[in-house]
């Protein structure tokens, strides 16, 4: 497993975005890997891709309806209980046009095509932070720190059209999203998924690892 990417590792820009949605207290609780990881700044454009494996993966009846449900609207959740063992990429590229990044995230399978997640971050909202899945369909973020972890937890979901913005009501919802990033130290860090529901439980769970870069570019 190995971190490549597209600009220079060693002449990094700084990024205050996450740690000024932290705040000091919150940012310096972190270990310092994950302050490195997400105090570097891509240029605009650039990518960086981070290599692992799928670790664990969980998911009820009713978790399974909603992630078959959500291939409509691009897949954004895994839905292929066959992902587990199989190769995780995640890229990360800097989004020129605005103040945010886009994400894409491939999960193995094993047969058939890699599912491919597509999504977008932006540093604005309420919570200042908002995570897009495209179909005019987004989520509001909050950002804690916790132990050796960063989380990011929806606070609420939204459609956008046109420049309008309508908040779902809670009982439209899926359920509460946690994405965690888990240090385990030796430049190998834990992705984490839980989706759960008031009624149904946690209804997806996901686990993958992956390991920082070796310095190559």
């Amino acid at each position: 497993m190995q971190m490549t990417s597209r600009f220079d590792p060693h002449n990094p820009q700084k990024d205050t975005r996450f740690s000024t949605l932290l705040g000091p207290e919150m940012w310096h609780q972190l270990p310092p890997a994950i302050q490195q990881r997400f105090g570097k700044r891509v240029r605009g454009g650039a990518s960086v891709a981070y290599q692992g494996v799928v670790t664990d993966m969980q998911m009820n009846w009713a978790g399974w309806l909603l992630s078959q449900a959500a291939r409509l609207v691009g897949g954004p959740l895994p839905y292929d209980m066959s992902c587990v063992g199989q190769p995780a990429i995640v890229v990360v590229t800097e989004d020129i046009a605005g103040d945010g990044q886009f994400w894409i995230r491939q999960y193995g399978r094993q047969s058939g095509f890699p599912q491919m997640v597509h999504s977008s971050k932006r540093f604005a909202g309420p919570t200042g932070l908002e995570e897009y899945i495209g179909y005019g369909i987004g989520m509001a973020l909050r950002t804690e720190a916790l132990d050796d972890a960063l989380f990011f937890k929806s606070d609420h979901y939204f459609l956008s059209f046109r420049g309008l913005r309508m908040r779902l009501p809670r009982w439209m919802s899926p359920g509460a999203l946690t994405i965690g990033h888990h240090d385990l130290g030796g430049g190998r860090f834990r992705f984490s998924l839980r989706l759960t529901n008031r009624l149904f439980g946690m209804l997806i769970g996901q686990d993958a690892v992956f390991q920082d870069a070796g310095g190559s570019s």
